[in-house]
């Protein structure tokens, strides 16, 4: 009985230790190669040799990323191809990795940065170009280059975004060539609102703004509610009369 004891324990011992060795391995392959679920922005540093890549990464009470990696992929045509790369076990509904936090991944360049733009994860592109160093601007829908000065919805869009006004401000276009354009402007006040239609009662506040075309895009001049064109010719005198003479007088809500 004493052998036979002896034995039993010895293989209670194993069976223990094979477990959490088990326990170990699937632990292991919970762990899954991933990309950020968000850029955050990109900086430069060490003279523009390196970037600085600022992400959003699961986040739990376990350990939830590791690995973290930014690596230079390749440079073509004036852009510069990076990878910021972890390790996470967020795919497995039991880890607990349920919420987010930042983290900054250091690629190096080995040489400055200079004008090239940088796209990570071959998704979000940024620039150095109209940028404020040592961040890069993150360019949009319409591509790194600001949206020329046309007499397009695309166009208005971006012109309403150079403006000093509000978030989730409707326009309305009034009069348009390839040198002006005017803008009557609707932002709603009041109680916090979500995306124009979503049925917020907030009462508006109307703006009329005139814009020159410029290399960039439309830039804001002047504004000015009044009927016709003897209000906007105070401050633009060669404002064209066909563009301002049919304006009706702004209704300022």
């Amino acid at each position: 009985m004493v052998v036979l004891g002896a034995a039993l324990a010895v293989l209670a011992g194993c069976g223990t230790e094979t477990a959490d060795e088990a326990a170990d391995t699937a632990s292991a392959s919970d762990w899954t190669l991933a990309a950020p679920i968000r850029i955050d922005g990109i900086r430069t540093a060490d003279g523009g040799r390196s970037l600085v890549v600022e992400a959003e990464v699961p986040d739990g009470k376990r350990d939830c990323v590791r690995g973290l990696r930014g690596e230079l992929d390749t440079v073509e045509h004036g852009t510069v191809y990076v990878k910021v790369t972890y390790e996470t076990r967020s795919l497995d509904q039991d880890s607990g990795c349920t919420g987010t936090r930042r983290v900054k991944a250091t690629v190096k360049l080995g040489e400055p940065l200079g004008s090239r733009r940088v796209m990570v994860n071959s998704m979000d592109v940024y620039t150095p170009v109209g940028a404020e160093p040592p961040a890069l601007r993150q360019c949009g829908e319409n591509g790194c280059d600001p949206t020329p000065p046309r007499c397009t919805s695309s166009s208005y869009g971006q012109a309403v975004k150079d403006t000093d006004i509000p978030k989730h401000t409707s326009w309305e276009e009034r009069g348009c060539d390839d040198t002006w354009l005017v803008l009557d402007l609707s932002t709603r006040m009041g109680p916090a609102c979500g995306d124009p239609g979503d049925g917020c009662s907030s009462s508006g506040v109307s703006q009329r703004w005139f814009y020159r075309a410029e290399s960039t895009g439309w830039r804001p001049v002047a504004t000015n509610g009044d009927a016709g064109c003897a209000g906007i010719h105070e401050v633009l005198p060669k404002f064209p009369e066909r563009l301002c003479a049919p304006l009706p007088e702004l209704n300022r809500g």
